[in-house]
């Protein structure tokens, strides 16, 4: 899996890379602009055409950016850096390469104030990139004032904008968008991906994403121990074993899903189809007896226990020992598609859940009949596995869907932990957080699959994956992978929208398989003996 930090832990490891390593800061600056300007070179091979102009604030970001000027003067490239602050207030490393400019009679204009940056707008128009090196990761308040209006005129003028580690105005570590961003071309980040980088909106302004490395040393890295990741396919493809074969469907694990109703029946059907299309041996639906004979010829696969509660059509209480009976045998329970949520269906659920034996995947109503229980969760046996979408997760929280998607690695890292569940807060770049305080990442998934079902198929996928084996955790990462990659595929196949629940889980297979491929390509030959 791919490694992403917070702004805080990358400033450690410069911090210690420098004090207990004993790598100079400088040095760490010269290798960060270096590597900028090896990616500018890829870019634009013809830089020396072109008058380059660089936005820098008196920080270490702003350092970045004057090592920049200093490397496109000796390409050739005429450059002007627009320093946003008075150059006195330059300190450290920094000032140390300010005066480089100096020496090289590279122009540098202080910039202080908005009616000095509208007496320079004339000339800054007449640039045909621009690098960023303005803010850095280090902020954390709205961006105002003049950085503001600097960051909206570089926006305007529509040129190719190069940022230095993160576009100015981004939150390095939500994502967000502070007032004002700059808008990317191509982002140069030192290190590591940072979150923001990675989720939304802060993907959109990031534009392409390279990495360099500058020196920190693994060891810090290992230190400072980041919890965060991307999921990849090769990381994917580890978890994944080939089936002995001898294998059969009782080797493959059984699911039993509870799920369905009047009116909701095609969500249980989903669930099953996804656990089948996942690998899943065997599986069974417990649902209510009125809807047995839609769903039998549905899925002929999958085996269905009709169940008679007080009111035709739906769960209550009085169907508990029979879902406890049901799960003799099985490896995993999918709850939630479907149900409803009436006040017997809670108690149904609640009881449930307090004597389960076997790993569970909650999701849909199965979340909404214990939002206002949420100590049923420290009561649970086995391990749990919950699928919100943006609005599930505020009524579990409380919090509202906007603040929610503000902070999606904060909250979801938070109710993971103290509530020891593992969390998949669905969405673009889906969240997965873990009791253990690891959060991942998937980029995965496209805006078709903004259409009804596509989460009950992700709940089947990853039960599937828990019957057959997979711990949690990686029932979870390779679920959610899985489930978007067959996503994607249909995209590129039929169009952009339009493609169905039900085809994305028949898409499964063949992901796997390409995972299958990656795994055996990349897996070392032994030794002759």
């Amino acid at each position: 899996m791919q490694m992403i930090v917070t702004a805080s832990e990358m400033q450690r490891m410069d911090r210690e890379t420098i004090e207990s390593f004993g790598l100079p800061g400088r040095v760490l600056m010269e290798n960060a602009g270096r590597g900028v300007i090896d990616v500018i070179a890829k870019t634009f091979p013809d830089i020396c055409d072109h008058h380059v102009g660089i936005v820098a604030g008196r920080g270490n970001n702003g350092g970045d950016g004057f090592v920049i000027a200093r490397y496109l003067h000796g390409m050739g490239a005429a450059v002007t850096v627009y320093l946003f602050s008075e150059r006195t207030a330059v300190k450290g490393d920094a000032a140390a390469n300010l005066e480089l400019l100096t020496a090289l009679k590279i122009p540098v204009v202080a910039i202080t104030d908005t009616t000095t940056l509208a007496q320079h707008r004339t000339a800054m128009c007449h640039h045909s990139i621009w690098v960023d090196a303005l803010l850095g990761t280090g902020l954390n308040a709205e961006v105002k004032g003049l950085f503001r209006a600097v960051i909206d005129l570089v926006n305007s003028l529509n040129r190719p904008v190069i940022a230095v580690d993160i576009p100015s105005g981004l939150s390095a570590d939500t994502a967000m968008i502070c007032g004002a961003c700059i808008q990317a071309h191509t982002t140069v980040t030192f290190g590591f991906p940072k979150i923001g980088h990675i989720l939304f909106p802060g993907a959109t302004v990031t534009g392409r994403l390279e990495t360099i490395d500058i020196g920190i040393p693994p060891h810090i890295v290992q230190n400072i121990g980041p919890k965060h990741h991307v999921l990849t396919r090769d990381g994917i493809a580890r978890y994944f074993v080939q089936r002995l074969p001898t294998s059969h469907k009782g080797t493959a694990g059984h699911v039993l899903v509870v799920g369905g109703s009047t009116g909701k029946a095609g969500a249980a059907v989903m669930s099953g189809l996804g656990a089948l299309r996942s690998g899943a041996g065997l599986v069974t639906l417990a649902i209510p007896n009125s809807l047995n004979d839609i769903i039998q010829s549905q899925v002929p696969e999958i085996m269905t226990v009709p169940m008679e509660g007080r009111k035709k059509g739906l769960w209550d209480d009085s169907l508990v020992s029979g879902i406890r009976e049901q799960l003799q045998g099985k490896k995993c329970l999918a709850m939630g598609p479907g149900m409803g949520v009436s006040a017997e269906t809670r108690r149904l659920v609640l009881d449930i859940l307090r004597e389960l034996p076997i790993p569970v995947v909650l999701d849909a109503d199965g979340l909404n009949c214990i939002s206002d229980r949420l100590d049923i969760l420290r009561e649970l046996k086995a391990p749990a596995i919950l699928t919100p979408h943006p609005g599930e997760m505020s009524r579990l929280t409380g919090k509202s869907v906007s603040d929610i998607q503000a902070d999606r690695i904060g909250i979801a890292g938070e109710f993971s932990r103290t509530h020891g569940v593992h969390l998949v807060l669905k969405g673009a770049r889906t969240v997965i957080a873990h009791p253990d305080g690891s959060v991942y990442i998937n980029l995965t998934a496209n805006p078709g699959m903004g259409a009804g079902g596509m989460g009950d198929v992700l709940t089947g996928v990853i039960a599937g994956l828990l019957a057959q084996g997979f711990e949690p955790e990686i029932a979870a990462h390779a679920g959610v992978y899985l489930h978007g990659k067959a996503a994607d595929a249909l995209s590129e196949s039929r169009g952009p929208f339009g493609f169905l629940a039900t085809e994305v889980a028949g898409a499964i297979p063949g992901v796997i398989q390409e995972i299958d491929r990656a795994r055996t390509k990349n897996r070392k030959p032994k030794a002759d003996t």
